[in-house]
C-alpha cells in the first residue's frame, strides 16, 4: 500500500438512541463528542438514526409473506385459463 493516502481508522462508538444500543467498531469517522466505553477507555461517539438494532429489516419486522402462494393468488384473482382443443 502507498503511504499517506489511506484514511486513519480508529475505534468509534456508534450509538442508536432509538434502540438504546451502542456499537464499538473501527471507522474513519471522527467526532468531537466522547463517551466512556465498557472497558473504561474514552472513544469518539457518533449518534445514528438507524442501525441494525432499530431497522425493521434487521430487527425482524419484515413484511408478512403470502401463505397461499403466488399461483393460487393469481388463479383466485383472474380465474383459470381453459384451453380449447381442436
Amino acid at each position: 500500500m502507498k503511504p499517506r493516502i489511506h484514511p486513519v481508522t480508529r475505534p468509534v462508538v456508534f450509538r442508536d438512541r432509538a434502540a438504546d444500543v451502542a456499537f464499538l467498531i473501527s471507522s474513519t469517522a471522527d467526532s468531537g463528542e466522547r463517551v466512556e466505553w465498557q472497558d473504561g477507555i474514552t472513544y469518539p461517539v457518533i449518534d445514528v438514526e438507524t442501525s441494525s438494532a432499530s431497522h425493521p429489516f434487521y430487527a425482524g419486522g419484515t413484511q408478512v409473506l403470502d401463505t397461499e402462494g403466488r399461483v393460487e393468488q393469481f388463479r383466485r384473482r383472474y380465474g383459470t385459463a381453459e384451453t380449447s382443443g381442436s
